[in-house]
């Protein structure tokens, strides 16, 4: 008997999703070789706590910082597999902060919560030493990463204001991972999709929303989607859904960090979001 197909196991849907994930790293190599950096600058005490700046030439003090954070299902990648997007970032002429964080099944999903969190509030505390304005910190991630982007938006997170998320092709409820083929791999349990899925807490009316998801990803990545921009508009939140067409999972990321790209284009509308 055949098993019911899993819509969460990407590389059932993308054909060449080891050419994608070689393109990250050929990229990201060429961002690490060309762009202005400060890099594995720790922002806290833990193993891995460490995050990447890269700076605009020439550019003065306080400029707006995007922290960018990792896809993976928690459990794969690395800042160095994504410095590409620092790209569309320092070309929109903000400081790139490129986060790493402690992996699954090694670490708890309470550590990653807690680390993108204080990555936050290091960049805030720290901006000026770096050219940065704590007030003007917009936040992106891609897949468990705008899962974590979105943890880390939640109201009292911390002593920092988000004012602009770009959740791309994040997830927002956990329970549907805990019954997917990763669970061998995460072993979430249920005090962990209770506490750690954003759909499950208040939304932060001082931060922005876009969702952005691709138009060829697969059903859940919709369902996900449009169910956290239900629950963000009734908290009052002001959020927004753009489904770009001809993307999918693992292309989506890729032209994040091109730009000239509709997706680029979304994240140089957070980037440049300084009212309120």
């Amino acid at each position: 008997m055949q098993s019911k197909p899993d819509l969460y196991r990407i590389r059932d849907y993308v054909a060449d999703f080891e050419r994608f994930v070689a393109e990250f790293r050929d990229r990201s190599a060429r961002t690490i070789l060309t762009l202005k950096s400060r890099r594995n600058v720790a922002y806290g005490p833990g193993h891995g706590e460490h995050l990447d700046l890269y700076l605009p030439e020439g550019a003065g003090p306080d400029l707006p910082i995007h922290m960018f954070i990792h896809g993976g299902y928690w459990r794969a990648f690395s800042k160095e597999d994504y410095a590409f997007v620092a790209d569309t970032i320092v070309g929109a002429g903000a400081i790139a902060a490129i986060v790493d964080y402690s992996l699954m099944p090694r670490a708890r999903m309470s550590v990653l919560v807690e680390q993108v969190q204080r990555a936050c509030q290091w960049l805030a505390e720290h901006a000026t030493e770096f050219g940065g304005d704590r007030n003007r910190l917009t936040v992106s991630g891609h897949s468990a990463g705008g899962h974590l982007a979105a943890m880390a938006a939640l109201p009292g997170a911390g002593d920092y204001r988000i004012r602009s998320a770009l959740l791309v092709s994040g997830l927002y409820e956990l329970a549907p991972l805990a019954a997917s083929y990763l669970q061998p791999e995460l072993h979430l349990t249920p005090e962990e999709v209770e506490r750690f899925s954003p759909l499950r807490f208040p939304g932060n009316s001082a931060t922005r929303f876009i969702l952005a998801v691709g138009a060829d990803e697969t059903k859940p990545f919709h369902d996900q989607a449009e169910d956290y921009l239900r629950h963000l508009r009734r908290e009052a939140c002001d959020a927004e859904l753009v489904s770009l067409a001809g993307e999918h999972h693992m292309s989506i990321v890729l032209s994040l960090g091109t730009p000239g790209t509709e997706c680029a284009r979304l994240l140089e509308r957070v980037i440049a979001d300084n009212n309120g």
